[in-house]
C-alpha cells in the first residue's frame, strides 16, 4: 500500500495537472503535503476588465469537499494558507472549520491600486493562516500585512506576484519540502516553489490557464537552469533561505 501512495505522491510531483481538484487530491496519500498556499475562486462571480472570468466561481459546490481533501493531504502540524473573498468568508469559515483547519492567523496583503470601488475603494487581498494540529511557532514570524505588488494580471484574472508568494513559502516550508497549491491558476505558487528550492505540486481545473501555467514553468526552469549553468558567475548565486 505505500509503494501505492509513493508512486501516488510521484506522479504529480514538480508538475501542474489538470482536471478537479477533488479528484486528483484523492488520488495523493493522507499527510504528504507540508505546505498548501492556494488563492480559490472567491464565489463572486468575478469579471475583470477584459471580460476574463473564474471558473467555478458562481456556486459553492466544490468548497466543502475541496477543503477536506486539502486537510486531509496536509501533514500533521503543518500549516495552509488560502485566500478568499471577503464577502463569502462565512461560507469558507464554515468549510474550513468543517475540515479540521483551526485558524491562526489572518495576513492583510496592501496593493498599492484599488481593484474596484464601492462603498470603499478596495485596496488589498486577504488569507487565512489555517493550522492542522499543532504547528510549531516560528522564531521569525511575518508581519500580519505584507506588500502586494501589483503582478499585471496578464496570465491570470487574479495573478498573485511571485515574490510574495515566496516570502510565505519561505516562511513554513524549508528546501526540499513539498508545497500544493490546488487552485494553481497562472501557476504563480508553483513557480514560487521552484524558485525558492521547494518541490511542488499544481492542479488547475480550467484547461487554458493550465497550459498557460505549465509554459510558464519550463520557461522559469529554463532560465534557473542557465542561472546555476557552470558558465554563470557563482556569485550571482543565491541559496534559498531556511525557514525561520
Amino acid at each position: 500500500m505505500q509503494a501505492i501512495q509513493n508512486k501516488s505522491t510521484r506522479q504529480f510531483l514538480n508538475t501542474i495537472a489538470q482536471g478537479d481538484c477533488i479528484e486528483v487530491m484523492r488520488q495523493m496519500p493522507a499527510n504528504s503535503v507540508d505546505f498548501i498556499l492556494t488563492d480559490p475562486p472567491y464565489l463572486v462571480n468575478y469579471r475583470d476588465r477584459d471580460g476574463r472570468t473564474i471558473q467555478n466561481d458562481t456556486n459553492a459546490d466544490w468548497l466543502k469537499p475541496a477543503m477536506k481533501e486539502a486537510y486531509r493531504v496536509l501533514k500533521q502540524n503543518r500549516v495552509a494558507v488560502m485566500f478568499y473573498g471577503w464577502s463569502k468568508v462565512d461560507a469558507f469559515f464554515a468549510a474550513w472549520k468543517d475540515a479540521g483547519f483551526q485558524p491562526v492567523g489572518h495576513i492583510v496583503f496592501r496593493k498599492s491600486y484599488s481593484s474596484k470601488s464601492r462603498f470603499l475603494r478596495y485596496a488589498h487581498e486577504q488569507a487565512f493562516l489555517l493550522a492542522k494540529g499543532r504547528p510549531p511557532l516560528p522564531k521569525q514570524p511575518l508581519m500580519d500585512v505584507m506588500e502586494m505588488p501589483y503582478s499585471g494580471n496578464k496570465l491570470h484574472p487574479t495573478q498573485k506576484p511571485v515574490a510574495t508568494l515566496a516570502q510565505l513559502i519561505r516562511s513554513f516550508t524549508l528546501p526540499n519540502e513539498l508545497v500544493l497549491d490546488c487552485f494553481a491558476g497562472s501557476g504563480s505558487t508553483c513557480a514560487a516553489a521552484m524558485l525558492t528550492g521547494r518541490n511542488y505540486i499544481g492542479v488547475e481545473l480550467d484547461a487554458e490557464h493550465h497550459r498557460v501555467a505549465s509554459l510558464r514553468l519550463e520557461r522559469v526552469k529554463g532560465r534557473m537552469a542557465r542561472r546555476f549553468s557552470p558558465s554563470f558567475p557563482t556569485e550571482c548565486i543565491v541559496s534559498a533561505p531556511q525557514r525561520a
